[in-house]
């Protein structure tokens, strides 16, 4: 009698340029151990793009996993891999944002989505963090001086100076799912007054002081003295912090972004930092990654720019394989799976 076909979990997280986001050997172990008899495991071992949205590509060694795929994990999916199986029935994104997946044919279908939202909520959070304290400390200022070698004390002792206490300080967060509560609780814990702006803002959360729906975002904008941008990027969001945004808020007031730079109008940015007429921002993500050496951002001094780095931990991986082992045990046994995207909401 010829055997049943195995189901088949395909990998596609392997990458030599970024080791952070190649999957350890004892990581890809567990899921195999966790897998029943009747399955089979397949890591391929090409570069993955380890941004979220995935590097289009359809290679001999990808149609060849993907040829009666049940589970695909990658970093995203995009439409060329998608398009490779018409069999796959659950797909994992290593990465919290998962717009660049959400194309028609992943919309319209019956794939069940899930992404990794929760395990990158701690080191992003606490990088939101550390861009506030960068400039309530004047941390900026004192890079001036460095970079001119000189004792630059002054500017940042001045009465009234830039330094602040982020104690007593309020903070507007605009998202508030796992990443942004993660930036609330730690915020809260600091002694700071937290503000949330929240798609659905029906229930209450014991570290906000005050929730508000999308259409109160001005409000946020206006008593904020640091905004927090942990939204989801979608049509809605794209372009949510322009000239009038920008104009909305306190000239104190610090913009901190480690969402996606499509939330940012960068050009109206620019224009308000160069004016001075917000205090400062904390970037950590771009409308062009790599940041083009011809960006403007790169000339200001009253900015704190990083290179997309907000997720990275080395935790992370510890916390991804347990999520991708819990959603195989409820997919094994047909329960609801946690983290699944609204395709159609976008997040």
């Amino acid at each position: 009698m010829t055997p049943l076909p195995k189901r088949r979990f395909v990998i596609d997280m392997y990458s030599s340029r970024y080791p952070l986001w190649c999957m350890p050997e004892e990581d890809s172990a567990r899921i195999r151990a966790a897998l029943p008899a009747d399955w089979e495991l397949i890591e391929v071992e090409e570069e993955a793009d380890g941004s979220g949205d995935g590097v289009p590509r359809r290679t001999p060694a990808l149609l060849a996993a993907l040829a009666d795929a049940e589970v695909y994990v990658g970093f995203g999916i995009p439409r060329e891999v998608f398009e490779c199986s018409d069999r796959i029935r659950w797909v994992h994104s290593g990465a919290a944002g998962v717009g660049g997946s959400l194309y028609p044919e992943m919309r319209e279908s019956d794939v069940i989505f899930t992404n990794s939202s929760g395990t990158h909520g701690v080191p992003m959070a606490e990088h939101a963090i550390a861009m506030m304290f960068y400039f309530a400390r004047a941390l900026d200022h004192a890079e001036v001086g460095r970079r001119q070698r000189r004792w630059n004390r002054d500017p940042i002792a001045d009465v009234p100076g830039p330094v602040r206490e982020l104690t007593d300080s309020v903070v507007g967060i605009i998202g508030y799912g796992g990443i942004g509560r993660d930036v609330g609780r730690r915020a809260k814990g600091l002694g700071m007054r937290v503000w949330a702006v929240k798609r659905h803002p029906d229930q209450d959360y014991p570290e906000v002081e005050r929730l508000f729906g999308p259409t109160d975002l001005h409000e946020v904008l206006a008593g904020s003295d640091y905004v927090v941008l942990t939204v989801p990027s979608t049509p809605e969001t794209e372009g949510l912090i322009g000239a009038a945004a920008l104009a909305g808020m306190k000239r104190e007031a610090v913009l901190v972004n480690v969402a996606r730079g499509t939330l940012v109008d960068e050009a109206a940015l620019v224009e308000a930092l160069r004016s001075r007429s917000i205090r400062g921002a904390g970037l950590d993500v771009f409308v062009d990654e790599p940041l083009p050496a011809s960006s403007p951002l790169w000339e200001l001094d009253n900015v704190c720019l990083t290179p997309h780095v907000g997720g990275v931990s080395p935790r992370f991986w510890a916390r991804e394989t347990e999520l991708i082992i819990e959603n195989l045990r409820r997919y094994l046994k047909e329960e609801p799976l946690l983290n699944v995207v609204d395709k159609q909401a976008g997040y």
